[in-house]
């Protein structure tokens, strides 16, 4: 349903001058999108006239007319927000506001912190961000690379399992049956996620790091031997690191490491020098989640098959943050972490292309992933019960398949645009700070994810003081290694970085309240004033370093 708007152009002829557009005296708002409440439908457009409005409006199911104006002052950063809300009157299915409304703006076009933004309309369904820090403010969470929180519609089927739980694949009354497709489902929804050919490519897991884990014993142990050669890259999260060690001492292969180019991303022919006819297996990091670059993934995949090499992708901090479609990347393996991606803990998949899956012997035994057991012998299951021993994570596997549901519903396309004006502007709000060490590729360089790990310059300013002070302000980062210890040697960060990472739940205005609190802390830290980490005496602060070696 259109939604007609008159803007009254005759307004604070202080406002800056924006081009005029030929409507400027009405608009109509036009792209309707389901919001993730019933019975409303949100209309986003923004509204320009010649002295500077900019309005946003939706059209909800009591037909009210919600205004957010947004000010911000010539030569300063203060952004004012107000909510007008006026009755409309219905005509011919258009809205129109019974006032002229006089609201003075400054103009963000479509950016990531147009009026109501992506970030603002889905707080609501994000119970723990109305959460207060110890109790008296606002909680502004920036550490989704570490975990994301969790939208009401995944918490709702949690709890909808657990009040009628039962097991799956073994029961012949119908709570087990309705149980098994609820299972099922999950397992087709997270393969239409990621743009799997068929849900058997699906394999449920505690997590990635079990995932990378039974890549590594099942096919690694079957298909590698003395003189082969892994490829990884420095930037790896240990569990992309530690698995193809034991790997490699178990079978005889040896490991070489990709390096970076000086601006902190993936030297590509450093990678490409590396590959040969010994190159049996590729893995890496799609976004690393220190350095925040985006890996040239089916660049690498295409070299390394042409070598007869395999490629298993870490997706873990891509996933939750842009589209993902396997064929396009052109991979063997993709891990993926559900709380990294709106959904519960204690799951993850492993996507493989189903011929390769099948080549792989069992890691794991017990039920489930049998077809026939003997005294002497055993038969195993097609994928992917082969891969699934015992009772699986069922209500973990539900939850997981609802988040996808949710992120598919806000479509991943919608949310990588607003992530990326979210992630350069976190990144030059931060570059202009002085004194501050950003790692990783800065945005004019390319495309790069919604987290910025940095260190201040300054002796005894460490990153666990940082974190522990802005955290008595309400915000959540994340301080330490981030579980990549050798990146940060190489980076000459020996005690680790702080790192603010964002996802769609955030806004403009979490950003700029960040920057705000860690300026006032970075003064009083290099002050000598703040509570100081002292690296010979890990117990001797509150900040708690001695827990960074994660």
């Amino acid at each position: 349903m259109p939604l007609l708007v008159q803007v009254n152009p005759a307004f604070s002829q202080s406002q800056p001058r924006m081009p005029v557009h030929a409507s400027q005296r009405g608009w109509t708002i036009q792209n309707g999108q389901r919001s993730s409440h019933p019975n409303q439908w949100y209309y986003r457009k923004t509204l320009q006239c010649a002295e500077g409005h900019v309005l946003f409006c939706f059209v909800s199911a009591a037909s009210l007319v919600s205004v957010q104006a947004c000010l911000k002052r010539k030569g300063g950063s203060h952004r004012a927000f107000r909510r007008i809300q006026n009755k409309t009157r219905m005509q011919s299915g258009t809205a129109v506001l019974s006032d002229n409304l006089q609201v003075p703006c400054h103009h963000y076009g479509d950016s990531a912190d147009s009026i109501l933004s992506l970030g603002e309309q889905v707080k609501a369904d994000f119970p723990s961000l109305q959460m207060k820090a110890h109790g008296r403010m606002t909680l502004t969470y920036l550490d989704s690379a570490a975990t994301s929180q969790k939208p009401k519609p995944m918490v709702d089927a949690l709890e909808h399992y657990y009040a009628g739980a039962a097991n799956v694949h073994r029961g012949a009354y119908e709570l087990s049956a309705s149980t098994t497709e609820a299972f099922e489902a999950a397992r087709a929804t997270v393969g239409q996620f990621i743009g799997a050919t068929s849900p058997e490519e699906v394999i449920f897991t505690s997590g990635a790091t079990e995932a990378i884990n039974l890549v590594a014993a099942s096919w690694g142990g079957k298909f590698l031997q003395t003189g082969d050669e892994i490829v990884l890259t420095v930037m790896e999260h240990h569990s992309n690191i530690v698995p193809w060690q034991l790997a490699a001492q178990k079978t005889g292969a040896t490991i070489r490491y990709a390096q970076l180019t000086n601006d902190g991303e993936l030297d590509l022919q450093h990678l490409k020098s590396l590959l040969t006819p010994r190159t049996k297996l590729v893995a890496l990091t799609h976004v690393s989640n220190t350095l925040g670059c985006i890996n040239p993934i089916h660049e690498v995949s295409t070299a390394a098959h042409q070598v007869g090499a395999r490629v298993l992708l870490d997706a873990c901090q891509s996933v939750p943050h842009i589209p993902i479609n396997v064929a396009e990347l052109g991979v063997d393996w993709i891990v993926g972490s559900g709380h990294k991606m709106c959904g519960p803990t204690g799951i993850g998949f492993l996507w493989g292309q189903l011929s390769l899956l099948r080549e792989m012997p069992p890691w794991k035994g017990g039920g489930e992933m049998i077809k026939e057991v003997f005294l002497e012998t055993s038969t195993f299951a097609d994928v992917p019960a082969r891969f699934e021993a015992g009772t699986p994570p069922i209500a973990q596997a539900i939850g997981l398949g609802a988040a996808c549901k949710y992120l598919m519903h806000l479509d991943m396309r919608r949310i990588e645009s607003y992530e990326k004006h979210l992630a350069e502007h976190l990144w030059n709000s931060l570059e202009a700070i002085e004194g501050l060490k950003l790692y990783g590729p800065p945005p004019r360089k390319g495309n790069r994810s919604a987290l910025v790990a940095f260190n201040d310059t300054s002796d005894d300013v460490y990153p666990a003081d940082v974190a522990t002070l802005l955290d008595s302000d309400g915000f959540a980062i994340r301080s330490g290694h981030h579980c990549a210890q050798p990146l940060h040697r190489i980076l000459g960060a020996t005690y680790g970085s702080a790192r603010a990472s964002l996802a769609f739940y955030n806004t403009i205005q979490d950003i700029d309240r960040f920057v705000d609190s860690l300026k006032e802390n970075l003064e009083m830290l290099r002050s000598g004033e703040g509570c100081m980490f002292d690296p010979d005496d890990p117990d001797s602060c509150y900040c708690g370093s001695q827990r960074m070696r994660s």
